[in-house]
């Protein structure tokens, strides 16, 4: 039976964190699915990993609706998301129904738009159209000529403040799920804990309800990877085959019991909070 929003919920309620990776093929799917990954992400990242370019600004949604219709034959168990594309709900809110209405068409059981408050009224439209929202803020791959490169964002007290403002606001507006990405770890935390709504970091906190990584990069396939990545298949042990769903079942169990991430795989703490970092809550969790 495949996942939904009311049985992850209820995966947290009974104290277990969600695992989540980016997939864009049925194979992949498949062994994610035996290796007990929670959600699927047919994530825009697809356009550095699968065609060779240099950010996510050229994927398409017939793009993303391909590979979405791909994952959703391969996977009987995992929750799927789909990204919405850049260009794809700026020109008006016609235009944003229609690419997510394609996206679930496709077999997406939500979508992710990246963005800040100005997004609360295509959020309010999706969510009362059926549409599950899953907004992503903090560092914005979408926005990477805007903000100068791939940099940790919410660095200043500032830009903190308009990061937690902006997922209080699209999680008001019915975001189910808010999606956090490259911020120090007190900001992460914060919005982590003031969040009703299902938060997944990457880069982000511990604190989270759930984590999310590149499937490329957590296979160690990544010359220079993030800070927040971590290979899974080093430590694996030779010989015993499978190391591919080995990686994934290993990176879901992590994940589950708050090993990862761990203090090496997040920005910005103090000498004395990374010692108490790997699923211990810092005794005062540093300010955002």
């Amino acid at each position: 039976m495949r996942q939904t929003l009311s049985t992850l919920r209820k995966t947290l309620a009974n104290g277990r964190k969600l695992s989540m990776l980016t997939c864009y093929e049925a194979s992949f799917a498949q062994v994610m699915d035996a290796a007990g990954i929670d959600c699927l992400l047919v994530g825009d990242s697809l356009g550095m990993v699968v065609q060779g370019r240099d950010s996510t600004l050229a994927v398409t949604v017939e793009d993303i609706a391909y590979h979405t219709a791909n994952i959703a034959r391969g996977s009987r168990k995992a929750f799927l998301l789909a990204d919405m594309p850049f260009g794809s709900y700026h020109e008006s809110p016609a235009q944003a129904m229609r690419s997510a209405v394609r996206l679930m068409q496709a077999g997406a059981q939500m979508v992710k738009l990246e963005g800040g408050a100005e997004l609360e009224g295509i959020v309010r439209q999706f969510v009362h159209a059926g549409i599950p929202v899953c907004a992503h803020v903090g560092l914005l791959p979408q926005h990477v000529h805007a903000i100068g490169g791939f940099r940790v964002q919410g660095k200043a007290q500032s830009d903190a403040d308009r990061i937690l403002h902006d997922a209080q606001v699209l999680e008001a507006a019915g975001a189910a799920m808010v999606l956090v990405e490259g911020v120090p770890e007190g900001l992460g935390r914060r919005i982590a804990e003031t969040s009703h709504a299902i938060t997944i970091g990457i880069g982000a906190s511990v604190a989270c309800d759930g984590q999310v990584l590149v499937m490329q990069d957590m296979l160690g396939l990544n010359a220079s990877p993030a800070r927040f990545v971590k290979d899974f298949t080093k430590d694996l042990p030779a010989g015993e085959g499978g190391i591919i769903e080995r990686a994934f079942r290993q990176y879901a169990e992590e994940v589950a019991d708050g090993r990862f991430p761990a203090a090496a795989h997040v920005y910005g703490l103090s000498g004395d909070d990374a010692a108490a970092y790997g699923g211990q809550r810092p005794a005062t969790p540093p300010a955002a």
